[in-house]
């Protein structure tokens, strides 16, 4: 061999050897997506606060999955984390997207490495549920809206798996103390006084970040912050993902210029945490910071962008480490949990069932009359209603106790009302652990969890964050002292007193597991509900305008002018929007004329619009569509104007044909 042949060979592998150091100096590939998961826009009940009066009627903002892949480069596994605006991520969702995951990509994405986690919204359409507690007050099954979620939910993944590259997460924390409140504090005033000092607050105020780069690029955020999404109050009929969809729009559209048409749009997720009994309605009246519930929403969404701002742009850590996770899915209405966990003595879990406090609501939202929080004594009338409705043993009841049972969920036949086998995991990302669990947890619930957790993983991690509303939904979990005050978290605690300790057991054994690097306990099987379900809706029959009328005519003409800070009121003749979700569409653009063209300065997922759907004649089945712009005080002066979009069913043939009408052109000065 040559002197040159030799330098050649050299060369060669010194340059591989530089082209890895470089690949590896980012020890993550690290990819984001989005996409939209908004469901039916009228006509459909909606998720969150069981009332059949909540009935969606038009869009405020958009619903949207966010989703993040971090990829070790060392070992190849990887974790999936999606935030999505919905009030639950019910089991059938995550058995669906895993189902379509595993049509796609094998095995590379599943149950184990996968998180969909919801941030609480009370303001999206429901009917999404395969268990039959979660869809009474919708009046069943929606198909469609179930299908707009999963399939949003999966393309959010798949631009997120198309987006891979090298690059590196970032960590930091911080406390909020301005953007929840305790609504149960009777009830956390139970537990144990020293472990309360411990924490020295009533709240949970904590933040915990990650920023996602790509080199030296920022791509993506996620914020775990615990408060409920329900600044939106119960008589909001518009669809809303309340004020954590709020300041992930403020990031996403006003500050990284983002308008949700491109893969490489700039991800900013606000997820929730153990948000059981934290409220953003501060004055514990339904209400807070003020009366009005767009600016509560508002406010409160600020407050999480500015500390989400503030941690971000101050010190942060970088993970470095393997991605590695352990899950299984449990039966949690019959575990044995050890004493170690429990008062000393061994416990055990129960067949689901709900409090007579499950109806009584909450302080900061009343339920049905005739209920109160913390009321022990059973309701004669309604225990015999639920009873009939919903008969449970003596053994249940005896079990559940001190809980008045009102609905016993997880004894029906052929299917329980709830699920009770549950999907329950733990994934490490470096120094950070990421607990993912089925429910809505008080804050102490989360914090024993935390603590469980980080006990048992010792030193392998620094940061625990708790990732609640995750892969399904089976109610509240309260610590066994909050249990015992039967406030709504109680009642809503499906699978008795020691609800909790079953938790921190089971993640006691994954957390053990995956330090050992050992395989997690056998699993149980979840059943799947997906061909049982049932609607008792009505579809759309046909669309029709009044005479002498077209589909898209102005009924409410624009004026010809506007100062900034002034809303413009439109209204067109228009069909009904379940004949098309327009999934990653929109019904509305408001125009500005550039000189050369229309350019779209706003649409339906925007704040400063709304597209309300009017119902006018249900019988010659006419609607109309109202739409609003409150013209945001930095908009450009000039010429604007005002398009809708939809679609109507005809009544002969009972084909679907789009629409579309133009307000006149007014200008903004």
């Amino acid at each position: 061999m040559s002197i040159r042949s030799v330098f050649r060979r050299l060369a060669t592998v010194l340059g591989a050897l530089l082209a890895t150091g470089a690949a590896w100096a980012d020890p993550y590939l690290v990819g984001r997506g989005m996409a939209d998961i908004t469901g039916e826009a009228a006509e459909v009940g909606m998720m969150g606060y069981a009332s059949t009066a909540q009935v969606a009627a038009g869009i405020h903002m958009r619903q949207r999955a966010r989703a993040f892949i971090v990829a070790d480069q060392a070992s190849g596994k990887r974790m999936v984390f999606v935030n999505n605006d919905l009030g639950m991520v019910f089991q059938g969702v995550q058995q669906a997207v895993l189902k379509q995951l595993q049509a796609k990509y094998g095995s590379l994405y599943g149950a184990d490495n996968v998180i969909l986690s919801a941030t609480h919204t009370h303001g999206g359409p429901g009917g999404f549920s395969h268990y039959a507690l979660y869809n009474f007050t919708t009046w069943g099954y929606n198909p469609r809206t179930f299908s707009a979620i999963v399939s949003g939910i999966v393309l959010a993944i798949d631009k997120a798996h198309r987006d891979l590259k090298p690059g590196s997460v970032q960590i930091g924390k911080g406390e909020l103390t301005n953007a929840n409140n305790n609504r149960s504090l009777s009830a956390y005033q139970r537990n144990p006084q020293a472990e309360r000092e411990r924490w020295g607050t009533h709240i949970d105020p904590e933040m915990t970040l990650l920023r996602f780069k790509q080199g030296n690029t920022d791509v993506g955020v996620i914020s775990w912050f615990a408060t409920h999404g329900v600044s939106m109050s119960p008589t909001n009929r518009l669809i809303s993902p309340d004020n954590k969809g709020y300041a992930a729009w403020r990031w996403e559209h006003n500050m990284k210029g983002v308008r949700y048409n491109a893969d490489g749009d700039f991800v900013a997720a606000f997820a929730q945490s153990n948000a059981g009994d934290m409220t953003p309605n501060l004055h514990l009246d339904g209400t807070g910071p003020t009366s009005n519930e767009f600016n509560n929403t508002r406010i409160i969404g600020e407050r999480q962008l500015q500390k989400a701002l503030e941690i971000y742009n101050g010190a942060l850590q970088t993970l470095s480490g393997p991605v590695d996770y352990r899950q299984r899915f449990v039966d949690f209405s019959r575990i044995t949990v050890e004493g170690r966990f429990t008062d000393g003595a061994t416990r055990a879990t129960c067949p689901a069932a709900v409090g007579s406090a499950f109806a009584a609501g909450t302080e900061d939202g009343r339920g049905l009359d005739g209920f109160t929080e913390g009321d022990l004594a059973r309701n004669p009338f309604f225990t015999a209603l639920g009873g009939i409705i919903t008969p449970a043993p003596q053994w249940v009841r005896d079990c559940q106790a001190p809980k008045p049972v009102l609905l016993a969920t997880g004894t029906q036949t052929p299917y329980p009302w709830t699920p009770e086998v549950l999907p329950v995991s733990i994934v490490r990302i470096g120094q950070l652990a990421i607990v993912a669990a089925p429910g809505e947890f008080t804050i102490m619930s989360g914090r024993r969890v935390r603590d469980t957790v980080r006990a048992a993983l010792g030193d392998r991690v620094q940061h625990i964050v708790f990732a609640g509303y995750a892969n399904a939904y089976a109610g509240y979990v309260t610590t066994p002292e909050e249990y015992d005050a039967q406030h709504y978290e109680g009642a809503s605690t499906h699978f008795g007193r020691w609800t909790l300790p079953a938790y921190q057991q089971t993640f006691h054994e994954l957390a053990t597991a995956l330090k050992q690097g050992l395989s997690a306990y056998a699993s149980a099987t979840p059943r799947d509900l997906a061909t049982k379900q049932m609607s008792f809706q009505t579809g759309v029959v046909l669309d029709n305008v009044p005479l002498f009328k077209r589909f898209g005519d102005v009924e409410l003409q624009a004026y010809s002018g506007y100062a900034r800070g002034q809303r413009v009121n439109v209204e067109f003749w228009t069909g009904h929007p379940k004949n098309n979700l327009r999934q990653g569409g929109t019904f509305l653009e408001v125009q500005r004329w550039d000189g050369a063209a229309w350019r779209t300065v706003a649409n339906d997922g925007d704040w400063s619009t709304m597209y309300r759907w009017v119902r006018v004649d249900p019988v010659w089945g006419s609607s109309k569509a109202a739409i609003s712009w409150d013209i945001p005080l930095d908009t450009v002066t000039g010429q604007y104007r005002i398009r809708h979009y939809g679609d109507y069913k005809n009544g002969w043939n009972g084909a679907i044909y789009g629409l579309s009408g133009t307000s006149r052109t007014f200008q903004v000065y």
